[in-house]
């Protein structure tokens, strides 16, 4: 749902775009407003995704509110003056719509705000997943927490219920009571990966690939073929 509102000092404008946003299920209409400081006030309060804006109202303009405005939400121009059609492309409005407006035109330009809302919503969402990722994992080691430096670990090997976790900073292999998939599920998946039922390695590590057999400093690991598909579609072979 986008929140909206609209710009305008002519009462039948406001009328026909409150019209056309009410046969639209995803938009809501926040309020119409008959100027700018009308408008200020609303975006002070509340969070508005689109603005419908007049160009020519008493005042201020249009387009000297849109220049005022420090953090400016998604603008789709209502004008009856095409020759501010280039002024508004220059202020990166979405959309442009001449007075009065046509419903097919007006879905289409409020069709391309809903699309660069949803681009902007997953930009987000993976912009939190990159800045959230986990740095460092804790383990059960010598019957205290340990905590590892993830960009640390160069590979895990299995043990039956135990598991040896290899660190390029250390010759000794942190030794802890737990399953392969219990780990793995602790480690950013993007960074590493099973290639062996009893072997996980660091993407990052990996030094060369000969035989199935991935070599990560003096180590020499096995790629199992159940997992060797997946690996090498990974790596891009």
């Amino acid at each position: 749902m986008l929140n909206c509102i609209a710009v305008d000092d002519e009462n039948l404008a406001l009328d026909l775009i409150e019209d056309n946003i009410q046969k639209i299920p995803f938009l809501n209409l926040v309020k119409r407003c008959k100027n700018a400081f009308e408008a200020m006030e609303v975006l002070q309060n509340q969070e508005i995704d689109l603005l419908f804006l007049d160009i020519q109202m008493p005042g201020i303009t249009g387009v000297q509110f849109l220049q005022s405005l420090p953090n400016s939400p998604m603008v789709i121009f209502v004008t009856a003056y095409k020759q501010y059609a280039l002024e508004g492309f220059n202020l990166n409005v979405v959309d442009y719509l001449l007075k009065p407006i046509d419903f097919e035109r007006f879905l289409k330009a409020v069709n391309k705000a809903y699309e660069l809302h949803n681009l902007k919503q997953k930009s987000t969402v993976i912009e939190t997943i990159v800045e959230t990722k986990p740095t460092t994992i804790f383990v059960n080691a010598d019957y205290s927490l340990v905590k590892l430096k993830i960009d640390e670990i160069t590979y895990i090997e299995g043990l039956k219920d135990y598991i040896k976790i290899h660190l390029n900073t250390s010759t000794k292999p942190i030794v802890t009571r737990m399953t392969m998939k219990s780990i793995e599920e602790k480690l950013p998946s993007l960074e590493f990966f099973r290639v062996h039922k009893s072997f996980i390695v660091s993407l990052d590590k990996i030094e060369s690939i000969r035989n199935l057999k991935i070599k990560i400093g003096n180590a020499q690991i096995p790629v199992s073929e159940s997992y060797s598909e997946e690996f090498f579609k990974l790596i891009g072979q």
